[in-house]
């Protein structure tokens, strides 16, 4: 999996919309590094959330990914597109959580959804719509869960002696 751009609104300790485009960088590894609380694993729990619909870690829970920063009417939304193999996807995906009502005062629950699209240079076509089949389609397309996906994307501090004693089948 390439990743190609990752759009994040609403989200983490991001308040309005901030994208990443990954096709400036011309490698196939990256490395995310900066000080502490700068947003590193947000980028990762997006990136996740976005293909699996959980955060990287499994202490945070999607319906805890929505900024606390966000204006009361914001959607917190997470778009990431990238490659696998010759095809190209986009994934756009919203958590479950409370935002303002549109008309009169309270708030809402906004549910939970995902949509996965196939892109090419004409238009971007629906493959599937849902969280739970959107997080079926793309665990086919890439042949791994997030399990196994978090554990070959991101080795986080002090995880490198699991990941060199785990077994292959992990």
């Amino acid at each position: 999996m390439r990743p190609k751009e990752l759009v994040m609104e609403a989200f983490g300790p991001f308040a309005g919309k901030e994208t990443i485009d990954f096709t400036r960088l011309n490698q196939g590894l990256y490395l995310i590094t900066g000080d502490t609380g700068a947003g590193k694993t947000t980028i990762f729990d997006a990136i996740t959330f976005a293909l699996y619909g959980e955060a990287s870690g499994n202490n945070r829970k999607s319906n805890m990914l929505r900024s606390d920063f966000a204006d009361e009417k914001a959607i917190t939304r997470v778009a990431f597109t990238f490659s696998y193999g010759d095809k190209s996807y986009k994934v756009v995906r919203t958590p479950q959580f409370e935002r303002a009502k549109q008309r009169g005062e309270g708030t809402i629950k906004q549910a939970a959804d995902a949509t996965l699209y196939s892109v090419s240079d004409n238009e971007d076509e629906v493959i599937c719509a849902g969280a739970s089949m959107v997080t079926e389609k793309v665990t086919e397309i890439m042949g791994i869960n997030r399990e196994q996906f978090v554990n070959v994307s991101m080795i986080a501090q002090g995880e490198f002696l699991k990941l060199l004693l785990a077994k292959s089948s992990d």
